[in-house]
């Protein structure tokens, strides 16, 4: 990876398909997770990442997913390493996700070695996935950019540290809190970068409230064009003073609208094509 500061660029890219992180309708999906998924599918979101099953039988969803049309980019769920690494990744094979996204704690980026113990953990979870054809995206927060040791900066060590097959989840809007511009962060992880977090606000910190797109702190049109890499274009709204469902489909209107996603369901002036790249 480039040094982070560096500046980039990005020429025409075409739109990467949009999904929904799960996490944005906890409370509604532990109440009726199926039913979330037909509103977020009525909306017209190509796939969703799942945050948790909320008690339903792996294989109960997927037959739910596959019947709405929808996708399963990708998954939140603890490192598969220790005791429980055997039932995460039985329950993540058997609802059919190929990579599994999950995060390092704030006191593990307080120093250099605390970084390096994380990775290893990473490391063994990447293994222990392999061997069930699935892997691992690290998902950042924003101590990671806050941090550096020795003039390094937390994330870089971080990455430098991570097998190569672990690849990268970046939440665009912590990038944000931390107080750089994510458009070059993203651009800087190349290859590397599969998937994105968009979400808008006041980038202040962890209880911020999230607002429609366009109203806070994030570019966005250059956040999400800074790299043609990005496979999934995933919008989470952890909280908000905004009815979930409205937000979320106006989330929708604005990416899909200006082109800079691929949806199911056009909008309205868009020339954006509907057919999602595989």
């Amino acid at each position: 990876m480039t040094g982070l500061a560096e500046q980039h660029d990005a020429g025409h890219v075409d739109p990467a398909p949009i999904a929904v992180q799960l996490w944005s309708l906890h409370r509604e999906a532990a109440r009726d997770l199926p039913s979330v998924l037909e509103r977020v599918a009525e909306i017209g979101y190509v796939a969703v990442e799942t945050y948790d099953l909320y008690g339903n039988a792996p294989a109960a969803i997927r037959a739910v997913v596959d019947g709405l049309g929808l996708r399963i980019c990708s998954s939140h769920a603890p490192f598969p390493v220790g005791d429980r690494a055997t039932a995460i990744l039985d329950d993540y094979q058997e609802l059919g996700v190929s990579t599994l996204a999950w995060s390092l704690e704030p006191e593990e980026f307080t120093s250099r070695e605390a970084i390096l113990r994380g990775a290893e953990r990473i490391n063994q979870a990447s293994a222990n996935a392999a061997r069930r054809g699935m892997r691992i995206a690290y998902h950042n927060h924003f101590a990671e950019f806050r941090n550096a040791f020795d003039g390094e900066q937390a994330y870089d060590i971080l990455l430098g540290a991570l097998d190569p097959a672990v690849v990268v989840e970046l939440d665009t809007y912590w990038v944000q809190t931390a107080g750089l511009e994510p458009g070059p962060v993203a651009a800087a992880l190349g290859e590397r970068l599969e998937l994105i977090h968009i979400k808008d606000g006041p980038a202040q910190g962890m209880d911020d409230e999230m607002v429609p797109f366009g109203e806070g702190a994030v570019d966005l049109p250059r956040t999400v064009r800074a790299n043609p890499a990005v496979r999934w274009n995933i919008v989470e709204m952890d909280r908000s003073r905004h009815d979930m469902y409205d937000l979320l489909r106006g989330c929708y209107d604005y990416l899909v609208g200006r082109g800079l996603a691929v949806g199911r369901r056009p909008v309205e002036g868009s020339a954006t094509a509907t057919k999602v790249r595989p």
